[in-house]
């Protein structure tokens, strides 16, 4: 398997890349999809945040489902099955005209997503243990890749094509992936499980892993304090004083500089994680990020702004290659695929509830304030990373990783 991993590093890098690419190209528009082409103007706000929320509901729900598959299965097949899905489904979306109906596609999206964590698994589980975090670092960069550049694309295919044809668009996309999944990735020698598991019996035994449970509340918690303020940066730019007609442009331009310092650091973290272990790479990245989100609370200034969200992104980009890394450490290559995608769920679930409390704290309380929150949580992680992670992750991991690999410093 681990004669691969190089090949496998570079085509599903290529997959996740045009996979991500595919959801920013279409989802962001939503709002103004369910507007022009599906005649919704009453209750906008909350037909999109419906029809955004109940895909992340369903994939949280569905991924240990198909992770107890994968471990069945293999992965390539789990990559398979969601790519040829969702391109499918994107498909569907292009000619749907009844909102109800949409919701319904979007809710079989989250049904039959996990291309993504099926190829972080393949790449975890195929890559030798030296190489790992940087095998993961590279991976973090490709969706990060995707993120930033669909939108862009998005715009100008919506604004030239009009809106259906960013599903379009997206749907031939994902084919992409699938097409790549199915061809070039590669996934010899699997051993699967003899029998499927049953979900409450992973959940039991993920909560019985006292690393990998740890792991998964600091994967949601992480996901969390990006999503919590999704739906507030274009108000804070306003707040700043910035005109109107540039607020959308402005907000992309902030939101990007995160993006951008994830596709820059996150390999540099993997390989320094590989040197230092990757708890330490985690317990970093989250004091970094914490700093930097507290530090945004002083700042009134856009251009002062952008460029500490730019600074917190490179310290966040360490975050979530050393979780995938811990994850691939403290697991049973058996039960990997069921490992990430119970972070799947994590990271789903926060995806969905971020944005739905950062909006109510919006409305309570001054958004600077939402900053310190924020950021305070992470420091929070972090100090229980410092003091619970060298009894959590002080014993030896099951692929025989040292206690230097695992450990946090100190």
């Amino acid at each position: 398997m681990h004669l691969y991993w190089k090949r496998n590093l570079v085509v599903l890098w290529i997959g996740v890349f045009f996979c991500s690419m595919a959801y920013s190209v279409s989802i962001p528009f939503l709002p103004i999809f369910l507007n022009t082409e599906m005649g919704v103007t009453d209750h906008l706000e909350l037909w999109a945040g419906i029809a955004f929320g109940v895909t992340f509901l369903a994939s949280a729900l569905i991924a240990p489902f198909w992770g107890s598959l994968a471990d069945k299965y293999g992965r390539k097949p789990m990559l398979i099955r969601s790519g040829f899905s969702l391109a499918v489904l994107y498909l569907i979306c292009a000619f749907v005209t009844d909102p109800y109906v949409f919701v319904g596609v979007r809710l079989f999206q989250g049904l039959l997503s996990g291309f993504i964590p099926a190829a972080i698994a393949l790449v975890g589980t195929g890559s030798p243990e030296d190489k790992t975090g940087y095998a993961l670092g590279i991976m973090a960069t490709s969706g990060a890749t995707g993120s930033i550049i669909g939108p862009l694309i998005g715009g100008v295919v919506s604004h030239y094509y009009g809106n259906r044809n960013t599903f379009l668009f997206s749907a031939g996309l994902v084919l992409v992936s699938a097409l790549i999944a199915t061809f070039a990735a590669r996934e010899d020698n699997f051993k699967g499980t003899s029998t499927r598991s049953h979900v409450r019996d992973d959940l039991k035994e993920a909560i019985a892993n006292r690393p990998l449970y740890f792991l998964l509340i600091l994967a949601g918690l992480s996901t969390f304090s990006i999503m919590i303020l999704e739906p507030l940066i274009t108000v804070y730019v306003l707040e700043m004083g910035i005109d109107r007609s540039r607020a959308s442009l402005s907000s992309g331009i902030v939101f990007s500089a995160v993006g951008i310092a994830a596709v820059l650091m996150a390999p540099r973290w993997g390989r320094i994680g590989g040197r230092i272990g990757f708890a330490q790479v985690l317990l970093i990245g989250l004091i970094g990020s914490g700093i930097g989100n507290i530090l945004q609370f002083f700042v009134s200034n856009f251009i002062g702004f952008g460029a500490l969200r730019f600074g917190y992104g490179l310290f966040y980009a360490s975050v979530v290659p050393a979780i995938n890394a811990m994850t691939v450490e403290v697991t049973k290559p058996e039960f990997r695929g069921r490992a990430f995608s119970l972070n799947q769920s994590a990271t789903q679930l926060a995806m969905m509830a971020g944005p739905l409390i950062g909006g109510l704290l919006g409305s309570w309380i001054p958004i600077r304030w939402i900053f310190v929150f924020n950021g305070g949580m992470l420091l929070v992680a972090a100090l229980l990373l410092w003091v619970k992670g060298r009894g959590v992750f002080h014993a030896s991991a099951p692929n025989n990783a040292t206690d230097r690999d695992v450990r946090p410093a100190g």
